[in-house]
């Protein structure tokens, strides 16, 4: 029997990965983090399972390897959080490439709507029976321009809801897709002209604070920012400045650059050493959520079944395994050695 241990695992990751009956895999289930002093609890598996915020560093890699485990399963879309380079030659990792772009994109939009309408802050007034309008005010989206940036499945749902509103819709991406009736600019055309900018990319080199001090200096005074892919995009402390000083009108972040030890977690009862995280909260124009965009019954049923399917793969030794990383240039879908089978 094929042993994984699923870290950073949640009652509802254990509610749909339960469902998945084989004779081929069992799951061990720890709701501990993977990092470098929890590595240990693989120990005796023959894989892992892991989600965004588990660390598997060189660090880490070497501690499983030494371990027996053969492979990485993580159940997510992105790898930023994998040494995949590192991984080459000692261990696999699977990914689940599209487990509902409709939950993240929606999620998006839903916090732009509630961000601009103060849908929130009517919430908690009606609920002690103030009724007041004041300070509610928000804006017609209609005819407003956002600026995606990333086009890739979720991106392209966005861009659909937002043209749902009559929202006239620019876009930003470095492999534009061919042929589409999107209308690409670039990074600074789009920073220029956007009441709204949405991130929809990977966290990559390239794309590290995609978001700062110097691209919030291009926006319009006002613009709303939205990030539901991933914490880095955006440099907090910069975004924090341009808040103060009423150059963002307001943010949207369902994502955090250190949200690892934060997020998932019950923190009401603790002071929260995050300066600038505690400051963003309390702003009256930002709306935090904990990397919830991608929970839906439907996208937690999709990563499961996709966790599946890796993982029967693996074990049946299947050559080219869709979802597998390519470790030779750290992205899937351009891969350098235009492989017919396993990386090694």
């Amino acid at each position: 029997m094929f042993k994984i241990a699923v870290f950073d695992c949640k009652k509802y990751d254990i509610e749909s990965l339960s469902k998945l009956q084989s004779d081929l895999f069992e799951f061990k289930y720890y709701e501990v983090r993977l990092t470098k002093d929890s590595v240990g609890l693989a120990f005796g598996c023959d894989g892992i399972c892991v989600f965004v915020n588990d660390n598997v560093d060189k660090e880490v890699i070497d501690k499983l390897v030494k371990y027996g485990v053969k492979a990485i399963f993580l159940r997510c879309a992105g790898f930023n959080n994998v040494d995949v380079k590192y991984c080459f030659g000692k261990l696999h990792v699977f990914r689940v490439p599209a487990y509902s772009p409709y939950a993240v994109a929606e999620h998006a939009m839903a916090l732009l709507l509630t961000s601009n309408r103060r849908i929130h802050k009517a919430y908690n007034r009606t609920r002690e029976f103030n009724f007041s309008l004041e300070e509610l005010t928000g804006m017609d989206l209609y005819g407003k321009t956002v600026g995606v940036i990333g086009t890739g499945k979720i991106g392209r749902i966005f861009i659909d809801i937002c043209r749902g509103f009559r929202m006239k819709v620019i876009a930003y991406d470095p492999y534009p897709i061919k042929d589409s009736d999107i209308e690409y600019v670039s990074l600074d055309t789009l920073f220029e002209n956007s009441d709204i900018i949405s991130l929809h990319c990977p966290l990559t080199e390239e794309t590290k604070q995609i978001v700062s001090k110097q691209s919030i200096a291009k926006m319009k005074k006002g613009v709303f920012i939205i990030n539901t892919s991933r914490g880095g995009l955006i440099d907090s402390k910069a975004l924090l400045e341009g808040i103060k000083e009423r150059k963002v009108g307001a943010a949207c972040l369902d994502v955090y650059d250190e949200e690892a030890d934060i997020f998932y977690n019950d923190k009401s009862s603790h002071i929260l050493d995050d300066d600038i995280l505690r400051n963003l909260i309390s702003m009256p124009n930002v709306i935090v959520t904990s990397h919830q965009a991608f929970l839906t019954h439907e996208a937690l049923s999709n990563i499961a079944d996709t966790t599946k399917e890796n993982i029967e793969k693996f074990i049946n030794d299947e050559l080219n395994p869709t979802n597998e990383v390519c470790y030779h240039c750290g992205k899937q879908d351009q891969c350098s050695k235009n492989r017919n089978k396993k990386c090694f």
